[in-house]
């Protein structure tokens, strides 16, 4: 109940927010405004304004929304309202009115940004966990327990790290942009910086998705390799495992923090057998030993061992909050990025760098808003400023039956001096709904596949 509450809360905000941008530059550009309409479909809640006759309207169906102008093209009109219509406006007008829905899907992502930023949020601290074995971390020298301190992408200036959320960013962006990044690191507070260089554009990323940080091999934040509750009747209670236990070792290595032991437990399997090992511990001041044979647990790539343990105690977490004017710089600061990663990531998988797989539909969109709204509003409005982003920047392309297939329009227009004929916005209004649905089609499939896959 709560995923499908979350979702149709974030596409009421972020369809009113688009549509009101289209209605407000509209009335100000003196166009008659018919119907403001959230939702497609039969109206649940309508209401007329007595000074302006616009009808605003609830409907049925909340997978978008419209704005309906005065405009000759659509129905005849009066010749003393005809300089109220959409389409006697000038250029620069019906482009405003068009671009203006996207922009307020940018500005409120920009707002949403500021407004998690200005009021603080608790995030991890950048710590490093012990890097995946083999990755491009292992090989560049990190061990687990480096704070990051700076970071830099390719041949930019080093910008502080504040938690590991920013690292985490930093690195999805590099990664994706195939940019190596350096890192400033302290093994402990005090210490000498040093320098680590991640060549991240070794990789070949062509998926945005939970791999893409196991192959850069930053993946969590340190945590002490405590145990936590312990399952009954679970291989971690069979051996002897409780709650509390700081485990120093696992049959001959030595263990840093809760990532890597995690790493050790689900690699306890050989020739599709559990592997019983000697696990050296601390309790209660006291060294013990015990012998553990993990469970099998069958998963998609194969079975993997498991203990019955919650494995690793909780990061250590910093409040990351700025005044009111860092919030909003920071803000369209992140909105832009976003902005350009996601055009980037468009671009990559038309020509075929990227796969189609990073399409995502409305039941991934339902499942990320479910997931967010149960850890907290902070959460929450993350992921309303990123689909914001999303839905700004997808309304921007340049197909036909988008608002930036329209710009289009009016750029040739503008360039030309004569708008497109009928049988050329006709032909391309059908490539664009084809083009379109294609796309939906791609995301749809990939929703299911990620669930029943």
């Amino acid at each position: 109940m709560l995923t499908i509450v979350a979702f149709v809360v974030a596409l009421g905000i972020l369809i009113a927010v688009h549509e009101y941008g289209h209605y407000r530059v509209a009335v100000a550009c003196g166009v008659k405004v018919l119907r403001f309409s959230v939702g497609f479909g039969k109206p649940l809640l309508r209401w007329q304004s007595p000074q302006s006759g616009t009808e605003f309207v609830l409907a049925a169906f909340p997978l978008g929304g419209y704005v309906r102008m005065l405009d000759e093209r659509e129905a005849p009109v009066p010749p003393e309202q005809r300089h109220l219509a959409f389409n006697t406006q000038p250029l620069r007008a019906r482009a405003a009115i068009v671009a203006a829905g996207p922009l307020a899907n940018l500005l409120l992502a920009i707002l949403l940004y500021a407004l998690v930023n200005w009021t603080g949020i608790q995030e991890p601290v950048a710590r490093l966990a012990s890097p995946v074995p083999g990755s491009v971390a292992a090989q560049a020298g990190l061990q687990g327990g480096e704070w990051v301190r700076e970071a830099a992408i390719g041949s930019e200036e080093p910008r502080p790290v504040r938690s590991f959320e920013d690292l985490r960013w930093l690195l999805t962006q590099a990664a994706l942009d195939a940019t190596p990044v350096r890192l400033e690191v302290q093994t402990d507070e005090g210490a000498r910086l040093r320098s680590v260089l991640l060549p991240l554009e070794q990789l070949d990323v062509r998926e945005a998705d939970a791999q893409l940080l196991r192959k850069v091999g930053i993946v969590a934040p340190w945590t002490r390799p405590v145990i936590g509750g312990v399952s009954p009747d679970g291989a971690g209670q069979r051996a002897g495992l409780r709650e509390g236990d700081v485990v120093l070792r696992v049959g001959a290595v030595p263990v840093v923090d809760g990532q890597q032991l995690r790493e050790l437990i689900r690699q306890s399997v050989r020739a599709g057998q559990p592997i019983t090992q000697t696990w050296q511990l601390e309790r209660a001041g006291q060294s013990i030993s015990l012998e553990l044979t993990p469970d099998l647990v069958p998963e998609p790539s194969g079975a993997v061992a498991r203990i019955g343990a919650y494995v690793g105690a909780p990061p250590e977490f910093i409040t990351v909050e700025y005044g009111l004017g860092e919030s909003l710089w920071h803000g369209a600061v992140r909105t832009w990025e976003v902005s350009v990663l996601s055009l980037r990531m468009m671009g990559r998988m038309v020509i075929g760098e990227a796969s189609l797989k990073n399409l995502s539909g409305p039941i991934t969109i339902a499942d990320y808003a479910g997931r967010s709204a149960s850890m907290g509003l902070t959460q929450y409005l993350l992921f309303l400023a990123l689909i914001s982003v999303s839905l700004g920047v997808l309304n921007l392309l340049p197909l036909p039956v988008l608002d930036g297939g329209h710009l289009m329009y009016y750029l040739w227009e503008g360039v030309t001096g004569k708008g497109v004929s009928d049988v050329w916005m006709e032909r391309l209004q059908r490539g664009g709904v084809a083009l379109l649905l294609l796309m939906m089609s791609i995301a749809l499939f990939n929703d299911f596949t990620r669930i029943f896959g």
